[in-house]
């Protein structure tokens, strides 16, 4: 296994693609693992029912809870004006209601 490389940040040049193709063409496909290695998981604290961790993708709302209100009824009326746009057979794709 190779030694570890201490990196400075400053002095590092982005790579090309055609670099980073090479690297990973060049890469051992089946490395061997020391007795100590760290689990992925287990350093980011995202488990195995997780498909993605929460710093990778988080939450869209941040806990404000349900939509009460106005903005309630707001989103229930622009849900069901495509529904029924869609029930007559018109298309609203782009945003110009036409014979679909």
């Amino acid at each position: 296994m190779p030694a570890a490389v201490a990196w400075d940040a400053e002095s590092l040049e982005p790579l090309t693609d055609e670099e980073l193709s090479v690297l990973a063409l060049a890469a051992d496909p089946d490395p061997s693992l020391d007795d100590d290695a760290v689990s992925f998981w287990d350093l980011t604290g995202a488990g195995p029912d997780q498909r993605l961790p929460k710093w990778y993708m988080p939450a869209p709302i941040g806990g404000n809870g349900p939509v009460r209100g106005w903005r309630r009824r707001l989103v229930i009326l622009l849900i069901a004006s495509f529904l029924l746009i869609d029930a007559y057979g018109l298309c609203n794709i782009y945003g110009w209601v036409s014979f679909g």
